[in-house]
């Protein structure tokens, strides 16, 4: 018998997923290192460089055919237009947050997508809320009040990123058993490449492109800025492979948690006793969404058991 075992896909699932949501949660502190580059600029070289690694990738895997029946696919194409769209906002209003030091709003923004994509269920998908589903929106809706009241201003950011990411992940759900995940982030990034163009022409003619132009750090930092979009997307489809949703939608959580401690112990933001106040209600209404989805989850195993 041999000295070690190889990981079983469970556990192998379980490390992809770590090492992506690690990955998401440490990228305020990579955004950082691309100051004083504004949020446009940022973006513009995200989506030219992921649109560059995705057509090496593709190439090594010899994932062309794929790729080639897809752009032909007119369905799946608008979709992956409709897709490219809403991360495009997703990421500018991201990157705004970290660079204008909202990084605990922006860890809100991913605690509350789950209650979000509740919410998106009912009004879009015409879904039916369980009595502990209420509880939680309504538990929810007095957090955003009190965060609100807080900051002195409707938080935007936290909704913008909320709502932009639930609208991907249901409109990517309409081709997710068609398009896999290298294909759609090469195809949302082909859409989205003549608008990077005119977001770095509009930098370069307005306040100047900093790429190039300030320190090595910097330069190299954005030159992996694709690096960093692709690859923990193509590790989080690894694991949603081995793994069922409700381990993702429990490791989902060390993104935000990851966020919010960069934002209070690293950089410093303020977490004033309401605003506290207001985070540990969202998480009350995570522990009863959590609580509701094992409740459901659990009925419907013992229904197919007992028939």
């Amino acid at each position: 018998m041999s000295g070690s075992t190889p990981p079983q896909p469970a556990g192998r699932g379980i490390l992809l997923a770590i090492l992506a949501y690690g990955i998401w949660g440490f990228l305020p502190l990579f955004f950082l290192l691309l100051a004083p580059a504004n949020a446009i600029e940022i973006v513009g070289w995200r989506v030219l460089f992921s649109l560059v690694l995705c057509a090496i990738l593709i190439s090594v895997t010899r994932a062309w055919g794929r790729l080639s029946g897809l752009l032909r696919d007119r369905s799946v194409m608008l979709t992956l237009l409709l897709a490219g769209i809403l991360i495009l906002i997703n990421w500018l209003v991201y990157v705004f947050a970290t660079l204008n030091h909202e990084v605990i709003q922006a860890s809100l923004g991913y605690f509350t997508n789950p209650i979000v994509t509740v919410l998106l269920g009912v009004f879009v998908l015409g879904e039916r809320l369980r009595p502990l589903q209420w509880v939680s929106i309504g538990v929810s809706a007095v957090a955003v009040l009190v965060i609100s009241i807080n900051y002195g201003a409707f938080p935007w950011i936290a909704l913008a990123l909320a709502f932009s990411f639930g609208l991907y992940g249901l409109i990517k759900k309409r081709v997710g058993g068609r398009v896999d995940a290298l294909s759609g982030l090469t195809i949302e990034t082909m859409w989205l490449a003549p608008i990077a163009v005119a977001q770095l022409i509009f930098v370069a003619a307005t306040s100047g492109l900093t790429i190039g132009t300030l320190s090595i750090l910097q330069t190299v930092s954005m030159c992996l800025v694709g690096g960093v979009t692709a690859v923990p997307l193509l590790l989080f489809a690894g694991a949603a492979r081995r793994l069922p949703l409700t381990v993702i939608g429990l490791t989902q959580y060390l993104t935000p948690i990851m966020q919010l401690l960069i934002g209070v112990f690293l950089l410093h933001e303020g977490m004033p006793m309401p605003r506290l106040i207001g985070f540990i209600l969202v998480w009350v209404a995570l522990i009863v969404l959590t609580l509701d989805r094992f409740l459901s989850t659990r009925s419907r195993l013992g229904y197919v058991t007992s028939t």
